[in-house]
């Protein structure tokens, strides 16, 4: 019989906001993060008589493939998690699917780490049955303060971040204050007698109301300038509030929008004290980059979204160039070496904030993380019918904006409709390829699979036939040669003349020449190259390799 649940028992997601990337990644989940874990025992596989029902099991002594039969007696026995030590990807999917089996979730440890380092730590939490964390604060109000600045970027205002009882957490930077904004930011919380005439105008019962942004008109004569709020809530409990003046310039059009996301993803960072808020972030955060990478189930996210089958699931994806110009940078690309480091990170920090924030605007169960250089947005629950129209609306929104706010030249990819959470790793697969293409070939901005997928499969063969110098066709490098020598333009003529079929006139129209001129060019092109353009094959591939070179 089983041992009855240890009394300090803590949730699977508590050992893991504590442990996590550091020394474990999540490989399955299938019963969600919120299984109770009740004690940490070391298992050595010569001695399977340790009880497991409610426990983390850490496997000594055994590791990959090895510890299959493990982690299927861990299952039977009603262990809440199993650690094992994996080596390579291979192991790590069939250790996936028998723990996906057996029910039981599995915990992969970085072969570095020690065991009893890994014990001590999860001990330490389950036995103060609560969330043991060294994360500095200083962290989440740095992330606080680059929220406010984010929001100020988006709404053109200054910004103030303040909790329910009117003290000012985080602020945006800006001249023009009034006197408001100025007596609160230098003695960190509202002055009385201006918080009394807000709450005789009824401002905060409206902000605590719901999620209505609560616009203030201008009153000059009280040193108050126009503004706009939101309550920043948790279901039903106000955490506080965003607020926006105006300056100089008047609000931006998409300040309201803005302040709406910006009241969801603040709320995340207040609630159960700033440092578990900002754990908790961070954990969705790799947990999410694990669903998208392949590494972990979609149940390990279950906590985070509820999903409905009957609707679709989509990921858009965005890149950036650091210089603010040109195309974005592939996703095997090092921006650093283009930019300074330092300038680089800043920069992807706040477009992934702006991303942040406009996703939680359109969807309040949106999930962003970043993978290398790119942001991904995990969108769940659309509309099956009006997803791809939608989220495509959405990501033009956000690379204009952030083009427009944060002078960074951004480019972004919509992958396909998936109907499961489960299939996350196709859309986001896709969203990769539209961007891969987009620095290669593809002069756009922003794609869906299905407009470019012709173009795409294009861009891939020609990446293909660049990688292999034995797919070089030593003809075409003649006419380069060539037109280098002479000044002529042969290349530029014979792709006119095949992408238009061979239709002269066509072709001539394009190239804004006569017909005749074309034919000639054509002629030399065949004469100098050996190539012969009569054969439907060299023709074919004659096009790839100028495309090839000469861009596609």
């Amino acid at each position: 019989m089983p041992p009855p649940e240890h009394p300090s028992a803590v949730p699977l997601r508590e050992l893991l906001l504590a442990v996590g990337a550091p020394l474990v990644d999540v490989l399955a989940a299938p019963a969600g993060l919120e299984v109770p874990v009740g004690d940490v025992v070391i298992l050595d596989p010569e001695d399977e008589t340790v009880p497991y029902a409610g426990d983390l099991v850490l496997v000594i002594g055994v590791r990959g493939r090895g510890a299959a039969h493990l982690v299927r007696s861990a299952g039977r026995r009603g262990a809440s998690a199993i650690a094992v030590k994996v080596d390579v990807a291979e192991e790590a999917e069939l250790l996936r699917a028998t723990a996906g089996e057996s029910g039981v979730a599995l915990l992969a440890v970085r072969p570095d780490v020690r065991w009893e380092q890994l014990q001590s730590l999860c001990r330490s939490v389950v036995d103060d049955a609560r969330l043991t964390l060294d994360t500095d604060i200083g962290d989440s109000i740095g992330d606080l303060f680059s929220l406010a600045q984010t929001i100020a970027t988006l709404t053109g205002g200054l910004v103030s971040i303040e909790d329910s009882a009117s003290r000012v957490l985080a602020y945006s930077g800006g001249e023009d204050a009034d006197e408001l904004r100025r007596l609160s930011v230098l003695g960190r919380q509202g002055p009385e007698q201006y918080l009394a005439l807000l709450r005789e105008w009824g401002v905060f019962q409206r902000l605590r109301a719901g999620e209505e942004v609560v616009r203030i008109e201008e009153h000059p004569e009280l040193g108050i300038r126009r503004r706009l709020a939101v309550g920043i809530r948790a279901g039903s409990q106000p955490l506080g509030s965003i607020w926006v003046q105006e300056g100089s310039a008047p609000l931006t059009a998409q300040s309201e929008e803005a302040l709406l996301g910006a009241a969801r993803m603040t709320a995340l960072h207040l609630l159960r004290h700033r440092t578990e808020a900002t754990a908790g972030l961070r954990l969705r955060e790799d947990l999410l980059a694990g669903l998208l990478e392949g590494r972990i189930e979609a149940a390990a996210l279950a906590d985070s979204i509820e999903v409905d089958h009957d609707h679709a699931v989509m990921v858009a994806a965005f890149a950036f160039s650091p210089a603010g110009g040109g195309a974005a940078a592939p996703a095997e690309a090092a921006p650093e070496s283009r930019a300074d480091r330092s300038e680089v990170e800043l920069k992807r920090r706040r477009m992934t904030s702006l991303i942040s924030v406009h996703a939680a605007a359109y969807r309040r169960d949106a999930l962003v993380t970043t993978l290398g250089s790119r942001v991904y947005v995990l969108l769940p629950n659309l509309a099956r019918r009006s997803a791809e129209a939608s989220v495509l609306a959405l990501t033009r929104k956000i690379v204009e904006a952030a083009r427009r706010l944060l002078g960074v030249a951004v480019q972004g990819a919509v992958g396909s409709v998936v109907g499961r959470l489960t299939d996350v790793t196709e859309s986001r697969g896709e969203a990769d390829r539209i961007l891969d293409a987009m620095s290669r070939d593809l002069g756009m901005d922003v794609a869906t699979i299905s407009d470019v997928r012709a173009r795409v499969l294009v861009s891939e063969t020609l990446a293909h036939l660049r990688a292999d110098p034995r797919l070089r066709d030593p003809r075409t490098a003649r006419l380069f040669e060539h037109d280098a020598a002479h000044g002529s333009e042969l290349v530029r003529s014979l792709v006119a003349y095949l992408e238009a079929f061979g239709d002269v006139r066509t072709a001539a129209g394009r190239l804004h020449i006569h017909p005749n001129t074309l034919r000639y060019r054509v002629r030399r092109a065949e004469s100098v190259s050996g190539i012969d353009l009569s054969d439907p094959n060299e023709r074919l591939f004659t096009h790839l390799q100028l495309l090839m070179e000469h861009g596609g």
